[in-house]
């Protein structure tokens, strides 16, 4: 019976230098679009399209999901607007 730590066998079977570099810094790029770019501007458009029909636990909910993702929020509040859009006079 051969007793190993889980780093030996790693080094055994070359897993520990198989991690590419790229990869890791793609997967960085593509999690930091998801929280800056992608779940902000759908939680615009989920807040423009449901902001006066929204039942209490949603909007608890959305209101959250504003705060943990306040960062990407930031960076389109000045360029999007959520004002509602009145009564058109004629």
């Amino acid at each position: 019976m051969t007793f190993c730590t889980p780093i030996v066998c790693l080094i055994s079977f070359g897993l520990i230098g198989a991690v590419n570099p790229i990869i890791t810094l793609s997967a960085y790029v593509v999690l930091a679009g998801m929280y800056l770019l992608v779940v902000p501007l759908f939680l615009f458009y989920w807040m423009n399209n449901r902001w006066n029909v929204m039942g209490k636990l949603e909007r608890l909910f959305i209101y959250g999901l504003v705060f943990l993702f306040f960062p990407g929020m930031v960076l389109f509040a000045p360029f999007l607007n959520l004002r509602m859009n009145g009564k058109e006079e004629f």
